[in-house]
């Protein structure tokens, strides 16, 4: 929308500093809202009560735990390599407030007397920005398990740079069939491009597979292998505390509301309302596609914290064979598809051909799925036969009950 753009980069300085201001404060204050929201929703989910006791609710329970977190004593390993230590939390904070500078967060409003919109800027290369600053901000993850001079950090920076490069190049797959019907990469113009349907619809197997890599990305539940308590005690930050553990914590939220409002808008429209309820977007003078826009982020939130009370952790072989295995090939197999059928859109090819396209297609796809599954089923029924195969050489049977008797006290003595 060239008018939308023309009007945020006519922005003066002063306003494009405050618009950077409230982008940070609603970064902030929805971190401790969705503190608050998932510790009640998954309270509700295990039959508990949640926090309620600092506060209305307990809605002050996360500005109560960030004032402990800054009255700890802040300790730096002597093994650790201080300047590096003390680094890597900051990039991690400071890299996932940048890419919310090119999303649009409302429509043309008026603030302080401009017209303007929520949206910092725009660049013909939004999306690829937004991908950059993430990858940067994995490096904060690495350099905090390397500097801790410790094993578990160490393998937890380890685990998360493979964890996150495996699943940033499915997130970078998944959008590129966006990017083909969308014709740009400029966010604005993606969500202009969503004005008769979304692409959460049209792209249906792009936005399963972003949805599923989003997970992967933020370190979240049942993806957390980064963190695992069980095997790495706190994985990459378990030597951090204080205000340096803060901000990875800030960090891994502000990550999951980032990525939560790059599919609302990838996917959902961005700003703009439902279809129907278009009406409602001249409410407030413009401000109630602010109100869509949050509501759209707080149901993907919504859907982390379902995934962290439900699903169960998988094992680190089981999350990278997913990634290498099934969502990067069925994205580049997806490509092609939207490749084809958006060159037959274009060219003007009859509603016939592109139905054929589309029925040969499916064809493949259950001939593929049924030769899978019964590959499956032959490689199970190999391995319960060799494990029910006789040992190839003789096995004596070990006893199940071994008798214990104890030797007469006049024997002993006699020794």
């Amino acid at each position: 929308m060239d008018s939308m753009r023309e009007i945020i980069l006519d922005d003066p300085g002063w306003l494009i500093v405050v618009k950077a201001l409230l982008v940070f404060v609603f970064c902030v204050v929805c971190t401790l809202m969705a503190i608050w929201f998932e510790r009640r929703i998954v309270a509700r989910m295990q039959l508990r009560l949640g926090p309620n006791r600092v506060g209305k609710f307990g809605l002050l329970q996360s500005l109560a735990d960030g004032v402990k977190l800054a009255l700890k004593e802040d300790v730096i390993p002597a093994a650790a390599d201080k300047l590096v230590f003390i680094i890597a939390p900051i990039i991690s904070a400071t890299t996932c407030f940048m890419a919310f500078a090119v999303i649009p967060m409302s429509g043309p409003v008026t603030m302080f007397g401009q017209e303007t919109a929520f949206q910092l800027t725009d660049i013909p290369v939004g999306v690829l920005y937004i991908l950059s600053v993430a990858s940067v901000g994995v490096y904060g993850i690495v350099l905090a398990g390397w500097s801790s001079g410790s094993t578990y950090p160490l393998l937890g920076g380890l685990r998360s740079s493979a964890q996150v490069i495996s699943y940033e190049i499915a997130m970078g797959l998944s959008l590129v069939a966006v990017f083909l019907y969308a014709g740009s990469m400029s966010t604005i113009d993606i969500v202009d491009a969503q004005d008769q349907f979304w692409y959460a619809i049209v792209l249906f197997p792009s936005f399963i597979i972003y949805a599923i890599s989003m997970v992967g990305e933020t370190n979240r539940a049942p993806f957390d292998l980064a963190e695992a308590e069980g095997e790495l005690v706190g994985g990459f930050h378990t030597e951090y505390s204080s205000l340096k553990f803060a901000l990875f914590f800030l960090a891994e939220y502000v990550n999951i509301v980032g990525v939560s409002a790059l599919a609302t808008t990838l996917f959902l429209g961005g700003y703009n309302a439902p279809p129907g309820l278009g009406f409602t977007e001249s409410w407030l003078g413009g401000w109630f596609t602010f109100i869509w826009f949050f509501i759209k982020v707080t149901l993907f939130f919504f859907v982390f914290v379902w995934l962290r009370g439900t699903l169960p952790r998988l094992r680190y072989d089981q999350f990278m064979q997913f990634g290498w295995k099934v969502l990067i090939p069925a994205n580049i197999a997806w490509i092609m598809v939207v490749a084809v059928l958006r060159y037959f859109t274009l060219n003007g090819a009859s509603r016939t051909s592109i139905l054929i396209f589309g029925g040969a297609v499916l064809v493949i796809f259950l001939i593929g799925s049924s030769l899978y599954e019964r590959a499956k089923a032959k490689k199970i029924e190999i391995e319960q036969s060799s494990v029910d195969a006789p040992a190839p050489f003789p096995v004596p049977e070990l006893p199940m009950k071994i008798s214990t008797f104890t030797v007469p006290r006049a024997e002993r003595e006699r020794e």
